[in-house]
């Protein structure tokens, strides 16, 4: 069962956006599933805003997370609030691997290890699937 701390904006849509790390590392060795993490600036940064519209709520990508991947959303928010605790686990988690603007997706393996990290590709969900699909491919062959 997943925890009830899901986006905003993943409310509004069918794939569920964790934001708990350590929940989204424990569902990850349980479903043997990459951790796609989006670290973004939900309501200021306009690439960030342009991959959700164009990639993540659509629901090819939603049928593919859902299948292949555990999301996880590392918001930097100007307007929306969020706990101490949040803030502090998100601040820990772009020191650790090395954020340094956003929209930056990190996918991670289940123990919480860097597999790539990639940004905005323009062309809507299929370029953004096919790249995922071939470093988590890439990543199990490694494996």
């Amino acid at each position: 069962m997943l925890p009830l701390l899901f986006s905003a904006s993943a409310l509004a849509d069918s794939s569920h956006w964790l934001t708990d790390f350590p929940a989204a590392l424990k569902e990850a060795k349980a479903q043997k599933k990459l951790i796609l993490v989006n670290f973004t600036g939900s309501d200021w940064c306009p690439w960030c805003q342009k991959l959700e519209k164009e990639v993540f709520s659509t629901p090819d990508f939603q049928q593919y997370a859902k299948e292949r991947l555990v999301l996880l959303e590392i918001d930097f928010p100007q307007r929306k609030p969020q706990s101490e605790a949040l803030k502090r686990q998100n601040k820990e988690l772009a020191d650790r691997y090395h954020i340094e603007g956003f929209p930056t997706i990190v996918l991670l393996d289940a123990e919480g290890q860097e597999v790539a990290s990639l940004g905005y590709m323009p062309g809507g969900p299929k370029p953004f699937l096919d790249k995922v699909e071939q470093l988590r491919q890439k990543s199990a062959a490694g494996s």
